[in-house]
């Protein structure tokens, strides 16, 4: 099963899904003090590797961070070949001075947004779907 690669079905059946929490970026130098189970997400990049964690989490862990974050879940399985779908929201929640964060996994796009923004940025990602 690879997703949904058409444009206008993946905005039409995306439906977003608002995840309880607060989740943070940190970077870390090694991620051997952090517990697996406990990390949404990480990536290596030259200068660290950047975690994904409930902010509880990080806390716990003493892990500094500059940006408390709202997750949100694009629910259609779309596929990682699939053409305009971040552009797409990206642009739609630009138009609104929401900033994005975006992973791409296997099943679904997961958005990252300021804490503040999250009920705004909800109702643009359902207009987006609607539209």
């Amino acid at each position: 099963m690879t997703g949904e690669k058409d444009l206008t079905q993946l905005l039409k059946t995306m439906t977003p899904l608002l995840n309880d929490g607060d989740y943070v970026f940190c970077t870390v130098t090694d991620i051997d003090n952090i517990p697996q189970n406990q990390v949404l997400s990480f990536f290596r990049e030259r200068e660290g590797i950047t975690v994904i964690l409930e902010k509880p989490v990080a806390d716990s862990l003493g892990l500094p961070y500059a940006y408390v974050s709202a997750w949100i879940t694009l629910t259609v399985h779309s596929s990682l070949e699939a053409v305009g779908l971040t552009a797409a929201f990206s642009n739609a929640l630009a138009l609104e001075g929401i900033s994005c964060n975006v992973v791409a996994a296997y099943y679904h796009d997961h958005i990252f947004v300021a804490k503040q923004d999250a009920e705004k940025a909800m109702q643009v990602l359902e207009q987006l779907s609607q539209a």
